[in-house]
């Protein structure tokens, strides 16, 4: 028998955009935005599937180029618009879970933009991966989000 493991780990990312909570939570909410931002720009195409409601359940599968396929398998437990998301996700490596993360994504007015705060709490499984990383891959994710949140100069 294989050697199992569990850890632990909890972290909170906070952020600030200068897009209002509605923007905001039209990212997670659209699926055309998410798929804007929500993934690695050198992966190849993801294959999704994406019910954004109360029990739906989004799945992104992925990966980079010539490498193994990274799934994403969430379900929402609670979406309160422009105030709240919470979800809980499990992530893996072909057929081998990585992981078994709750999500909370809160979004607060903070003068004309959005202050977002971030918190996962994960049991990463048998050493395949860390809070670490797992915080380092949701700040990129976050800051690409800012990337479709900034304003759009019209001047040319």
């Amino acid at each position: 028998m294989s050697d199992r493991s569990v850890t632990h780990a909890t972290f909170t990312i906070e952020r600030h955009y200068d897009a209002s909570p509605a923007r905001v939570f039209a990212a997670f909410a659209d699926p055309a935005l998410k798929a804007r931002w929500f993934r690695h720009p050198e992966e190849r195409e993801p294959e999704i599937e994406f019910d954004f409601r109360v029990g739906g359940r989004e799945t992104n599968r992925g990966g980079p180029p010539d490498g193994p396929t990274y799934i994403f398998d969430a379900r929402y437990y609670d979406i309160v618009p422009q105030q709240r998301i919470i979800y809980a996700y499990e992530m893996y490596r072909e057929t081998t879970r990585l992981s078994v993360s709750l999500a909370t994504i809160e979004l607060l007015p903070a003068g004309n933009g959005t202050q977002l705060i971030f918190t996962e709490q994960g049991a990463f499984l048998d050493g395949l991966d860390a809070a670490k990383e797992r915080e380092h891959g949701t700040r990129e994710l976050l800051e690409a989000l800012a990337t479709v949140l900034a304003p759009v100069d019209d001047r040319g």
